[in-house]
């Protein structure tokens, strides 16, 4: 009896030592090492995309995570991961509230700081589910992939530098044609975890390695370039700066600019692309000027992005025009920019100082209504503007399957450094996804015509202005992910996760039992 008090004292005292958010002094320096090793991963996104050293860091906020004890202390664990992470990887996000720093430039410091704190609670709901499920490293890293998934769905979303976007520059990226991005993150995450989810840590790290040579091996396979092509299209950047855009002495420059690289001689251009907000009028004002548009394009359609109005209802739209200068097709942008091209309770903000970056009054624009395909001369094309090319889900809102995805964009709130470049990522991962090609219009770069297998076939440079003819490849049959989506990933981490958690449960007793029969 007496020694079973002592033991009961001891497991009191152990308990007691670890009931904080930090298990014991001898963690506290690998805590320290958590930010630090999500601020190097963040380094596989653009523009370093150093994706070997990104998967290292990844390994080691693994280590980090799992040998803390207790939901508690991976959660603190996890966040403060995923604090470095967003904090190097969105730090553009202060760009835009430089554009026009009289109004909302007070909020930079500020943004920057919730973006990096907020997005790092989902990895903490991580650190701390995989301390639920006592799965490890490998808990860890289901936890994260399914936490992802919510980050990218949960309040509009914002799949913005998932884990799996790291893989961009190689032929991995291939992998999102079977799994999608979330899938491919999955697979990340528990490739880098792999090393210290077990004992053995010499196989453990050669069948990490292993795996990723499969996907590189895998998708430079399925990378083979086709011939097959639709026709030319020509993609126009004006490269409007942002803060001299709107300005009535700049505005006719940018436009004669675009007038110019329209009328240049082609070969045999099918159809021309302008970007997001190519026109410094509404579209109600704009009859001349489409006109103009037409005779310059030689009998070429048009698409632009220009602002329009319903009533009292302001839109970000696409638009696309004739021969004769008539409007053919509109789409209005459907998921808008939250607290950038609208504010919730705009009016009340307004009062108060606050404004949408993009929008032009407290209450911004409204949203369209659905997402339908545009007829073009090089088949059916389907509408993105700017932010709605991050999500995955927004080319299945269509209902049917297009010929080539088509993105007009105005990267010009997003700085020069890594917002566009991550931006211009984000469109590879959704041509590879679908097995489309996707050509891409933005107004200060980077444009692009983008292949089905994710390589880019032509761009103009950031900060450049000018046009690129190019033959836009015929569309690859449909995807596995394109016909079925998020849903099987998601059904296979819950099924992990409950796998992972039965095992860890099932483990201590069953050496509990072989203990008992030794004594």
């Amino acid at each position: 009896m007496q020694s079973r008090f002592r033991a009961g004292s001891g497991i009191t005292a152990m308990r007691a030592r670890t009931s904080g958010p930090f298990p014991g002094a001898g963690f506290r320096w690998r805590f320290s090492l958590a930010p630090f090793a999500g601020a190097v991963a963040a380094a596989g996104h653009a523009p370093f995309d150093l994706w070997p050293l990104a998967l290292l860091a990844l390994t080691g906020l693994a280590w980090i995570v799992a040998s803390a004890e207790g939901g508690r202390s991976k959660a603190v664990a996890a966040w403060l991961g995923g604090v470095g992470y967003f904090a190097v990887s969105l730090f553009w996000i202060v760009e835009p509230f430089y554009v026009d720093s009289d109004r909302p430039g007070w909020m930079a410091p500020f943004a920057i700081i919730f973006v990096a704190t907020g997005f790092a609670l989902f990895w903490a709901l991580a650190g701390w589910l995989s301390g639920r499920t006592g799965g490890g490293a490998i808990g860890w890293a289901l936890s994260l992939s399914l936490a992802e998934v919510l980050r990218g769905k949960l309040l509009t979303g914002f799949p913005w530098v998932l884990p799996g976007y790291i893989w961009t520059e190689t032929p991995a990226i291939m992998g999102a044609s079977v799994v999608g991005p979330y899938g491919l993150t999955t697979l990340t995450l528990v490739l880098s975890a792999l090393p210290v989810a077990t004992s053995r840590k010499v196989i453990a790290t050669m069948l990490a390695l292993l795996g990723v040579a499969v996907l590189v091996a895998g998708g430079r396979v399925a990378q083979a370039p086709s011939d097959s092509h639709v026709g030319v299209i020509r993609v126009v950047q004006p490269n409007a700066p942002q803060h001299e855009k709107w300005d009535p002495e700049k505005a006719s420059v940018f436009l004669r600019r675009q007038l110019l690289s329209t009328a240049a001689p082609g070969n045999d251009v099918a159809l021309v692309i302008w970007p997001e907000s190519a026109l410094p009028y509404r579209l109600d004002q704009a009859g001349p000027i489409l006109e103009r548009m037409a005779n310059a394009s030689g009998g070429a359609p048009v698409v632009f992005g220009v602002d329009r109005v319903d009533g009292r209802r302001r839109f970000n739209s696409m638009v696309q025009i004739g021969a004769d200068g008539r409007v053919t097709d509109i789409y209005d942008k459907v998921h808008l920019v939250p607290f950038g091209e609208y504010v919730p309770l705009g009016g009340l903000a307004e009062r108060v100082g606050i404004r949408g970056v993009a929008a032009r009054d407290g209450h911004g624009y409204s949203a369209g209504s659905e997402v339908a395909l545009i007829e073009t001369p090089l088949g059916r094309a389907l509408p993105m503007i700017c932010y709605e090319t991050i999500f995955p889900r927004h080319v299945r809102r269509a209902g049917e399957r297009a010929d080539y995805l088509l993105q007009i964009t105005n990267d010009a709130w997003f700085g020069a450094f890594s917002g566009p470049f991550q931006h211009l990522q984000q469109a590879r991962f959704r041509a590879v996804e679908q097995g489309l090609p996707l050509v891409r219009s933005a107004n200060t770069g980077v444009s692009a015509v983008i292949g089905p297998d994710g390589r880019i076939l032509d761009s103009l440079p950031l900060g450049e202005s000018g046009f690129v003819d190019v033959p836009l490849p015929a569309p690859r049959p449909a995807t596995i992910y394109a016909r079925t989506g998020d849903l099987p990933v998601v059904l296979l981490l819950l099924m992990g996760l409950a796998a992972v958690f039965s095992v860890s449960r099932a483990i201590p007793l069953s050496s509990l039992a072989e203990s008992r029969n030794g004594v």
